[in-house]
């Protein structure tokens, strides 16, 4: 079997279910999709992708439906994310020029990718402000383990556990912090990218692999601390995709009233060559969002909020990244100007 026909039919079923919410089975494929091959090399196909842990029969029926590996396989070979239509540009067009401040145009954003997806939006606001490094903490948990603390201007704690390469005493960590504030204190959190790696060259060399280490955990939370909070619009729409859910929607919905876990999880994804995240079933390791699938891409200075869209794993994952991609380009330009 060619792996580009497997592929093919892989994405068939994909795009079936997605839309028909029912299993799969090889004469509706042959119906619907021009595969060019018969019935018994379709199943033959369906039978090697099953055996690969792509798709699987939800019960006795000669039906499929992807699994989330097969979701996976999907998106990542979506080459191309293909631009909106002329409506959604128009409609997006429509909402920048009529807001009247960044709040409306934040606001405004959420709702109308929402809308275009029929799923959940959520966007993580930057603070708009000036907050600067106040204080940094190290504190070690023993097992090459160190709590990396960072104290901001206005009052916010960031915080993460990072492990080390080797064993480090407290005295260590004290020069490791010394150096890190001799370079980063009283310095906006939106600038201390560039300072890390020379505060690090300050140490001894024994010591700069544990000073790298903890540099980029600071430059984490440096980045969390940038981001205040979240809007979100569209909840309801998980309403409209409970069958979906093997039980119930409301962990899911428990999840979503947690600001912390949004923002952890937005800040925590990472874009791919497209400019595009996307997180399928439990690769969402947070409580509750481990049925849904999240598709996020940067906006605004530096890209470094997100905007996305959460909603189950039977998503409509082309146009998910097109909205996305596509509402926030447009946000990034109203706002960078």
């Amino acid at each position: 079997m060619s792996d580009a026909r497997r592929l093919e039919v892989l994405r068939a079923i994909v795009e079936d279910f997605v839309q028909s919410r029912e299993p799969v089975g090889s004469k509706a494929l042959l119906d619907r999709h021009n595969l060019g091959v018969s019935a018994a090399t379709v199943r033959n196909d369906m039978a090697v992708l099953e055996e690969e842990g792509l798709i699987v029969a939800p019960h006795t029926s000669s039906g499929r439906i992807p699994t989330e590996r097969g979701y996976r396989q999907f998106v990542d070979r979506i080459e191309e994310v293909r631009p909106l239509s002329p409506a959604e540009r128009r409609a997006i067009q429509s909402l920048m020029e009529g807001a009247a401040d960044v709040e409306d145009v934040l606001e405004g954003t959420v709702r109308l990718l929402a809308q275009l997806t029929n799923q959940v939006a959520v966007l993580q606001v930057p603070q708009f402000s000036n907050t600067a490094v106040r204080h940094i903490e190290l504190v070690g948990l023993g097992e090459r383990r160190v709590l990396v603390v960072l104290i901001g201007s206005n009052g916010k704690v960031e915080q993460r556990v990072v492990h080390l390469q080797a064993d480090v005493t407290d005295e260590d960590l004290v020069l490791v912090k010394t150096a890190l504030l001799n370079s980063l204190h009283g310095r906006r959190l939106d600038e201390i990218a560039g300072l890390l790696g020379a505060a690090v060259r300050e140490l001894p060399p024994v010591l700069q692999p544990t000073g790298h280490t903890v540099a980029a955990a600071v430059q984490a939370l440096s980045e969390h601390g940038v981001v205040d909070r979240v809007i979100m619009a569209g909840t309801a729409n998980l309403a409209r995709s409970d069958r979906d859910f093997a039980l119930t929607i409301t962990p899911v919905l428990e999840a979503l009233e947690e600001q912390v876990v949004l923002l952890r999880l937005l800040s925590e994804m990472e874009l791919d060559a497209r400019g595009i995240a996307v997180k399928i079933g439990r690769e969402n390791v947070y409580d509750g969002l481990t049925e849904t699938s999240v598709v996020a891409t940067g906006y605004g200075p530096e890209q470094r909020a997100k905007i996305g869209v959460l909603g189950p794993t039977r998503m409509d994952y082309g146009s998910s990244m097109s909205a996305v991609r596509a509402v926030a380009r447009y946000l990034s330009r109203i706002l960078v100007g």
